[in-house]
């Protein structure tokens, strides 16, 4: 049913995932589109959709499940039928079941243990209060989620209390190692069972193995009935006594020793821990000597065997026997002599038919022995290759019937995983039925490219591959967004076992990203060739042309990244360049006469003016040795003023100011003077220069300046 994987049942439920499965029925994960949830599906397998028992007893568990209602009782939402797909829709639980549990992690300390059972024990009280017994209670059948809740599921067997018997065609439904011993009998079974099966659950938590094993299921369900098994705290002495005591009550072969009922179960479980408790007495019963089930030594049977009676034609002639012996009683006085001999004949007749008899018994065993056909043990070849079976058959005489039947088993391909007959004696030349597994069930791998990979991580996950066979490894690409899958390995097709495949992925990072240069101030031809270099396209088209005060013909702009922005390759950017100055700007020239320190002497002049294109713009540096006029241009804004500032030999020296409105008014252009330094009068406080500094004044220049 693999191509189940897809398929919408019901116009609502899309098949994701297979989770699971026994003998009659496939689980899958899917999702209800109608309720935006994921459910599990149950689909009965295709080689019973024609057979009306098995429908019925598939239409039999929806039915008692869905009569109940408990937070341990797995829900079940919805039964259908598409074409000859019988399926039935219930809760699905993330996490494991009990079975993978116990592998794992068995034995379980008693509060786990104990814990676990309480929740079924309380489920089995639910079932059992709605008149349903489950009959296969069992590790696999209990579901652990994440959360820890423990939820019972698979009603495929359970029936009303009422029913007399589980028996089909002469097979016992369920399985063998968690029978009861009614159970293995085929007989009515009741809520006792279901709490024997408790117990064996129970015991497997705690000591890690079954409490019966045997080579066949004949022999397993034959120990149910009559062997003991090995009491939990021999196998696990940290087991408490308490806990141990509730084992061996549930598993009596007797149901009148077990619990009498799930609820009284759920109350012992419910204390069995408490400090009070933990060192109690041993459990007795009253017929721990003679529990029903178990083997006993039975006494011969002895008496005197019957002789033969003579062949009695008709009423006549017994009433002429009796008449004979009559007649004899009373001739017993008159002739003592002739009454001892009568008794020769007769003995002489038995002897001789005994003779004859034993004769003839001699002869016909002679006869028989020479047809007689030799009889040999059937060889137990499970576990074993075909190859190997087939040849130690083969060697004590029997043959292999055929066919051969062949399943998908998770065991090695080729192996034997059953066989009839098995444990038993057999006329040579007798055939016997192999059972080989096709090996594990073998999944088809999906296509993955284009998809992403957390979603397909998550679904390998949901087929039970564990995270460390997952790898992946991250590049960049042009044409897949992140978290796209690039390759596979293995390829798409391929099939391969969940229990050990490994996988590979490379994963798209998406475009690779760099930092976005900056183009503000550069001229529109270098900006356009920079982004060219680095794989950028230029929105020439869409190129905005505006007045500012920045340069002609350079970028005062840039969109939509901004410098040190990530980009990849390919994106547009589109540019802002200046194309003069605004209408409403003004410029205006400052004429600096300037003198060096000391005339006649070297002095380093350097400007800085702000105005409408920026603050602190360097005019640039000038060596003279003689007075020198410096031009400054400025551009002014409305409402703005232009500083031009003046520092002589690294000392700040003078500064002069223009408004805009100055400007606009006219006012006259006069040159602005910058004098040397005078040379101060001995004795006499040093004099203020021109510009209104004196000596204090360039220090305190020269300190702006630093």
């Amino acid at each position: 049913m693999s191509d189940m994987i897809g398929h919408e049942l019901g116009g609502r439920y899309e098949i994701i995932t297979r989770v699971g499965g026994g003998g009659m029925a496939l689980v899958y994960k899917a999702h209800d589109i109608l309720l935006n949830r994921n459910v599990a599906v149950k689909i009965l397998r295709q080689q019973y959709t024609h057979d009306e028992e098995f429908i019925r007893r598939f239409r039999r568990e929806a039915q008692s499940a869905a009569a109940l209602s408990h937070p341990n009782v797995v829900s079940i939402y919805d039964v259908g039928q598409e074409g000859e797909t019988q399926y039935i829709v219930m809760e699905y639980i993330e996490g494991q079941n009990l079975n993978e549990v116990i592998l794992e992690r068995a034995p379980l300390q008693a509060d786990e243990a104990v814990h676990i059972a309480l929740q079924i024990c309380d489920a089995l009280e639910h079932a059992h209060h709605n008149q349903i017994i489950h009959r296969d209670i069992k590790p696999h059948n209990i579901l652990i989620g994440k959360n820890g809740r423990v939820k019972v599921t698979d009603f495929g067997i359970a029936r009303a209390v009422t029913s007399s018997t589980i028996t089909q065609t002469g097979s016992v439904l369920g399985s063998v190692h968690y029978f009861s011993p009614e159970h293995a009998k085929g007989v009515s079974t009741g809520e006792k069972s279901d709490l024997y099966s408790l117990g064996i659950v129970l015991y497997q938590m705690l000591t890690g193995q079954l409490p019966f094993l045997g080579e066949s299921p004949i022999s397993v369900a034959l120990k149910h009935l009559q062997e003991t098994f090995e009491e939990p705290r021999k196998v696990n002495p940290y087991i408490p006594q308490s806990v141990e005591n509730i084992i061996l009550k549930a598993m009596r072969k007797n149901p009148g020793d077990r619990y009498s009922s799930a609820t009284e179960m759920l109350r012992d479980l419910e204390t069995c821990l408490s400090p009070n408790r933990l060192n109690e007495p041993k459990i007795t019963f009253s017929s721990d000597h003679a529990d029903f089930e178990e083997t006993r030594v039975m006494p011969a049977i002895r008496g005197n065997i019957a002789e033969p009676s003579l062949p009695q034609a008709s009423t006549g002639r017994t009433e002429t026997v009796a008449e004979s012996v009559d007649n004899r009683s009373e001739a017993k006085g008159t002739s003592e002599q002739p009454r001892k001999r009568k008794w020769i004949k007769p003995v002489s007749i038995v002897a001789s038919t005994l003779i004859i008899i034993g004769l003839v018994f001699w002869g016909a065993q002679t006869v028989l022995s020479w047809f007689e056909i030799e009889e040999v043990d059937v060889p137990y070849v499970v576990g074993k290759t075909e190859e190997e079976a087939v040849a130690e058959l083969e060697k004590v005489g029997l043959k292999l019937q055929v066919p051969t039947v062949y399943m998908e088993k998770d065991i090695p391909e080729g192996q034997v995983y059953d066989q009839s007959p098995s444990n038993q004696r057999v006329k040579v030349g007798a055939a016997v039925k192999l059972f080989v597994s096709s090996g594990p069930h073998m999944e088809q791998l999906s296509n993955y490219v284009g998809k992403s990979y957390a979603g397909v991580k998550e679904e390998l996950l949901a087929l039970g591959i564990t995270e460390d066979r997952i790898e992946s490894e991250s590049t960049f690409n042009d044409e897949l967004p992140a978290g796209t899958i690039i390759e596979q390995t293995p390829a798409a097709g391929a099939e391969f076992d969940p229990r050990d495949a490994t996988f590979s992925f490379i994963v798209s990072k998406g475009k690779e990203t760099f930092s976005m240069p900056n183009l503000i101030g550069m001229t529109e031809k270098a900006a356009i060739e920079l982004l060219q270099s680095k794989g950028l396209e230029v929105d020439a088209a869409n190129t905005v042309r505006e007045p500012s005060y920045g340069e002609k013909g350079k970028v005062i702009a840039q969109h939509p990244y901004s410098p040190k922005d990530e980009v990849s390759k390919g994106s547009v950017v589109t540019l802002t360049v200046s194309d003069g100055l605004p209408e409403d700007a003004l410029r205006y020239t400052f004429n600096i006469n300037i003198s060096p320190a000391v005339a006649g002497q070297e002095s380093k002049i350097r400007i800085v003016y702000s105005d409408a294109r920026g603050e602190k713009i360097e005019w640039g540096q000038k060596t003279i040795n003689d007075w020198q006029n410096f031009p400054i241009e400025v551009i002014l804004a409305p409402n703005t003023e232009a500083v031009v500032e003046v520092y002589r030999d690294k000392q700040f020296v003078d500064t002069f100011t223009k408004t805009y409105e100055d400007i606009k008014s006219g006012s006259d252009s006069m040159p602005q003077t910058v004098p040397g330094i005078e040379e101060p009068i001995e004795d006499e406080p040093a004099a203020t220069n021109e510009t209104g500094n004196d000596n204090g004044g360039e220090d305190a220049g020269e300190q702006q300046q630093q």
